[in-house]
């Protein structure tokens, strides 16, 4: 199995120096590779210009400039370019398809915080002092970081990537050939309906809260944002002030999403250690928030009908909060590695149809779902929890799917 290992850095005065630095020129070689291209193409010629014709200057490029470009690993600067590339290539692929064609835009020194290095021992090494009790990692032009290794290492690691989030560094490996470590049977089988009010409620009818931790820090998230809008969006140089409250409004963010995503693995991992099969529904977040569109008023020029977007809106913050799509993705994960099944069934009718399971008679009617929380069948008067209906039914679901695949 591959795997991904994220370890928080703590690099000296000097090497967090380096470490900008180094996120500066990667970020100076990233949009003079995309203003290469911009112009290629405007020429009459219309010239495209590829990412092997831009990797081929790369020599060039550090011979040029030796106390900058020149001072950073080569394939990570392949690898930056290959971002772009990338980025290009999807361009390409939503004008194609008739989507929004997003063409690729410049990246700010602040809003370019990644660079990956695609070969342990090309120009980094994990592990570099292994006589040393401290874990460190070696980046060219930086040096011997620091790791905080709060777990260890498992598979070989084949790419290293550096991540600034905020003021913290953070070092991510990608690990090929990782053990999986099977737990043992234990002959269960559940089903599970997320939500907004509840997080998630399983087909046993155990509701599993949901925090908000969006919405429980939204007043001072609110302040914080206030404060930050004080000062003028585009300038060339921020005052302190004005840095400091954005690395505020940066540091709740970051707070809320790790908060979010220390949920998510808890409870993915509860699952997993007391059931053999998860059933849940396949969703799609995307489309699910969605704005709604605008609805032009025939009597009136330049006006639009109410559409229902505030209260749309309102639904879209709770659904993102509670971040359904990195839940089911760590879930997943955390299955394969544990030996479980993860079944994504369809979503439709699933709080509509009264479930057999529980003695009902498998109606299927919009009038089913009385309200967000109550189910009253309109054939044999059956009474549930709504979400506890949808469980039954995503298991029974899984569960076919299951004897299908058997």
């Amino acid at each position: 199995m591959r795997r991904a290992y994220r370890f928080l850095l703590r690099p000296t005065v000097r090497q967090e120096r380096a470490l900008v630095e180094m996120l500066r020129d990667h970020c100076s070689l990233y949009n003079g590779a995309l203003q290469e291209r911009r112009d290629a193409y405007r020429h009459s010629s219309r010239t495209s210009v590829r990412y092997g014709d831009q990797s081929a200057q790369l020599k060039e490029i550090r011979a040029f400039d030796p106390d900058r470009q020149g001072r950073w690993s080569f394939s990570s600067q392949q690898a930056t370019l290959r971002r772009l590339d990338r980025a290009f290539q999807a361009f390409f692929r939503r004008v194609k398809t008739g989507g929004t064609p997003g063409y690729p835009r410049f990246k700010g020194v602040g809003h370019f915080d990644t660079v990956t290095f695609p070969k342990d021992g090309d120009g980094c090494r994990w592990d570099s002092t292994p006589h040393d009790t401290q874990i460190r990692v070696r980046l060219q032009g930086v040096g011997h970081v620091r790791v905080h290794r709060h777990r260890p290492v498992k598979g070989w690691v084949k790419t290293v990537g550096v991540k600034r989030e905020g003021r913290r560094w953070y070092v991510i490996l990608a690990c090929e050939g990782v053990p999986a470590e099977p737990l043992p049977p234990t002959g269960s089988r559940v089903g599970i309906d997320l939500g907004t009010v509840h997080f998630f409620t399983d087909s046993d009818g155990h509701h599993v809260a949901n925090p908000t931790f969006l919405q429980a820090s939204a007043e001072e998230l609110a302040a914080a944002q206030r404060h930050l809008a004080t000062f003028p969006q585009r300038t060339r140089r921020r005052t302190k002030k004005h840095r400091a409250a954005a690395r505020k409004v940066a540091r709740l963010h970051a707070k809320i999403r790790r908060r979010r995503l220390d949920h998510h693995h808890k409870a993915a991992l509860a699952l997993v250690r007391e059931h053999d099969v998860i059933g849940h529904e396949r969703l799609n977040t995307a489309g699910m928030t969605k704005a709604p569109a605008p609805r032009p008023d025939p009597d009136r020029d330049g006006a639009f009908l109410a559409n229902g977007a505030a209260a749309k809106a309102g639904l879209n913050r709770s659904i993102l909060d509670a971040g359904w799509g990195q839940f089911l993705r760590i879930l997943a994960d955390k299955a394969e590695s544990a030996g479980r099944r993860v079944i994504p069934v369809d979503a439709r009718n699933t709080s509509r149809t009264c479930p057999p399971a529980i003695g009902g008679c498998g109606h299927v009617a919009k009038e089913n779902r009385v309200t967000q929380a109550k189910f009253t069948c309109v054939n044999c008067g059956l009474v549930a929890h709504a979400d506890h209906v949808g469980a039954l039914n995503v298991k029974h679901r899984a569960g076919l799917v299951l004897c299908a695949g058997a």
